[in-house]
């Protein structure tokens, strides 16, 4: 496996999806980081694809961007690479994806691809329509912003992406010109944000039922619910 992840980010072919993806097909692509780049013309995307080829690059700060949460007053805080991260980060999200999705639990559907809330609606369905049961709704608070960055890496082990991943979660924010140190969290606008959070909250599942079975969850009529 490490082999052709190594391959893979070599390919000139995945080298040209991963800028195509982040300059073109990117919603965020008219949105720049730090350096200002953005709605690259066909020859800099080609220039893009050349440098991911080379020596990488030292990781940049990102960029800080408050947008408002739907129906709230908060605004929540997107980080936003420069253009040359983010296609870094979707090479690096090219090889690691195929690895982790043959590792995630069955009952994960966000930010997975192939999957979406229509799959989640139809998993609850068939679990629940056969007998009543139990269920436990929770949100979990600034997911993005405290992801502990130790124990992700600790999960990512030691991969030929583990030095990028670590200087992408530690590569610091402008936020209205002052810059400031981040010790926790993965940046929002990043490309591979949304894999590293499913990464940090794997196994979840498998604890949530080993602490199910240690509860006393009995119906009126006395019976035992299962989870």
């Amino acid at each position: 496996m490490r082999k052709y992840q190594r391959l893979l980010t070599k390919s000139y072919y995945a080298r040209l999806l991963a800028v195509r993806r982040v300059t073109q097909d990117n919603q965020g692509k008219k949105t720049a980081g730090v350096d200002g780049i953005k709605n690259l013309p066909p020859m800099q995307r080609f220039n893009l694809v050349d440098l991911l080829n080379t020596r990488y690059l030292k990781a940049s700060p990102t960029r800080r961007v408050w947008i408002p949460k739907p129906g709230k007053d908060e605004k929540r805080p997107l980080g936003i690479p420069t253009m040359y991260d983010r296609a870094l980060q979707a090479l690096v999200k090219l090889g690691m994806e195929p690895e982790w999705e043959a590792r995630f639990e069955p009952n994960s559907y966000s930010f997975r691809p192939g999957r979406s809330t229509h799959d989640a609606i139809e998993a609850i369905y068939t679990s629940i329509n056969q007998k009543p049961k139990y269920v436990l709704d929770a949100d979990i608070s600034k997911c993005f912003d405290r992801i502990n960055h130790d124990a992700l890496l600790g999960k990512v082990g030691r991969t030929a992406y583990r030095r990028l991943i670590k200087q992408w979660l530690k590569c610091g924010v402008f936020d209205n010109k002052q810059f400031s140190n981040t010790v926790e969290g993965t940046p929002q606008g990043g490309v591979i944000s949304p894999l590293l959070a499913n990464i940090a909250l794997h196994g979840m599942e498998e604890r949530l039922m080993k602490f199910g079975k240690t509860l006393d969850m009995r119906n009126h009529k006395g019976h035992q619910i299962n989870w």
